[in-house]
C-alpha cells in the first residue's frame, strides 16, 4: 500500500513513528508538507502536483495538519479525497474538530455529555450570557487554540467580563465553561482508532495550573476507563466523523464529560505513558479500509 501522511516536518515524533510503523508492515510511505502540494481544478482533468511532480496511486493519507495551517492543509487533503484517495479523517471532519464550538454543537446534538458552554458576541449581552453558565469559576478558551494556548481561569465574576472584553478587544472567538472542579486539575486522554480506544491515559496538571495538557508541563500515565468513558470517547470521535481521534474527558459527579476532541491527536505522550504502539494500530486500521 503506498501511504501519504500530510505533515509540515518529517522529524516531529508523530510523524517519524507513522512512517517507521508503516515501512515496519512493508508498505511505501511518504511525507508531504501541505503547502507545498498545488492542485489544478477542472472537470475530469483534475491534477495535483509536490515540487514539481505529479501526485497519482496514493492508496492512504494520514492527516497531520496544524492549527495555522487548517485551511490549506484541508483544502489539500480534500482533493485527495476527490481522487479516491481514502483517509480515516476526512477535510469536513477536521474542520468539524478544529472549531471547538461548531464540535461542541455537534456533540450537545447527539446527547453527549460535555461541561455546559456559552458564547455571544455583543458587549451589552455579556452579563445575561455569564448567568447562563452560572457562577464562576469559568473556563474562557479561544474557539481554536490548542495544547491549551488561549485557555483562562476566571475565578471571580469581574474576571470573567475582564477576560471576555480582553478577547473581544483582540476580535477573536472564543466560548465560556463551567469549571469541573471535581477533575481537580486531571483529565483524560482517549486515543480512539476505527471505533475502538486502543490507549487512554490521565494527565495531571502542573502545580498552581488547572490544564493538564503536556505542552503545558503536565504528567501523564497510563489509565484504566469505565465502559461509560469508553463509550462517550469512541461516540464523541464518530459524531464528527474521525475514524482516528484524541479525545479528552473529564471525570465529574455526573459522569465523564467531552472536553474536546482532537483530529490530528499527538503519538509521543500517549505512547510513552501507556506502552501501547498506538501508531501500528493507526497503520492496521488502513491496512483494514483503504482497499475498500
Amino acid at each position: 500500500m503506498k501511504i501519504a501522511i500530510l505533515s509540515r516536518n518529517a522529524r516531529l515524533y508523530s510523524t517519524r513513528r507513522l512512517v517507521e510503523a508503516a515501512r515496519a508492515r512493508d508498505h511505501v510511505v511518504r511525507v508531504l508538507d501541505p503547502l507545498r502540494c498545488y492542485v489544478r481544478i477542472a472537470p475530469e482533468a483534475v491534477q495535483m502536483r509536490y515540487k514539481g511532480k505529479p501526485l497519482r496511486d496514493i492508496d492512504a493519507v494520514i492527516p497531520r495538519i496544524g492549527t495555522n495551517t487548517t485551511f490549506y492543509g484541508t483544502a489539500v487533503l480534500r482533493q485527495l479525497e476527490m481522487m479516491g484517495v481514502y483517509t480515516p479523517n476526512p477535510s469536513d471532519a477536521v474542520l468539524r474538530a478544529r472549531d471547538k464550538l461548531r464540535s461542541l454543537q455537534i456533540l450537545a446534538a447527539q446527547g453527549i455529555a460535555m461541561p455546559v458552554t456559552v458564547f455571544g458576541d455583543n458587549p451589552d449581552d455579556t452579563d445575561d450570557v455569564l448567568a447562563m453558565l452560572g457562577e464562576p469559576p469559568h473556563v474562557i478558551k479561544l474557539n481554536e487554540g490548542s495544547q491549551g494556548t488561549g485557555v483562562v481561569l476566571a475565578e471571580k465574576r469581574s474576571a470573567s467580563q475582564s477576560v471576555v472584553e480582553a478577547f473581544r478587544g483582540l476580535y477573536a472567538n472564543f466560548l465560556v465553561q463551567e469549571f469541573v472542579a471535581e477533575a481537580k486539575g486531571c483529565d483524560l486522554r482517549c486515543f480512539v482508532v476505527g471505533g475502538k480506544v486502543v490507549a487512554a491515559m490521565q494527565r495531571e496538571a502542573s502545580p498552581g495550573d488547572f490544564r493538564a495538557n503536556l505542552h503545558r508541563g503536565g504528567s501523564a500515565s497510563a489509565a484504566v476507563l469505565s465502559a461509560a468513558e469508553k463509550r462517550i470517547a469512541v461516540r464523541a470521535a464518530g459524531a464528527l466523523g474521525l475514524g482516528i481521534a484524541g479525545v479528552d474527558l473529564l471525570r465529574s459527579h455526573r459522569g465523564p464529560l467531552v472536553l474536546e476532541v482532537n483530529a490530528s491527536p499527538g503519538l509521543e505522550g500517549i505512547e510513552a505513558a501507556t506502552g501501547v504502539d498506538v501508531s501500528t494500530c493507526i497503520i492496521e486500521h488502513l491496512e483494514r479500509n483503504a482497499a475498500k
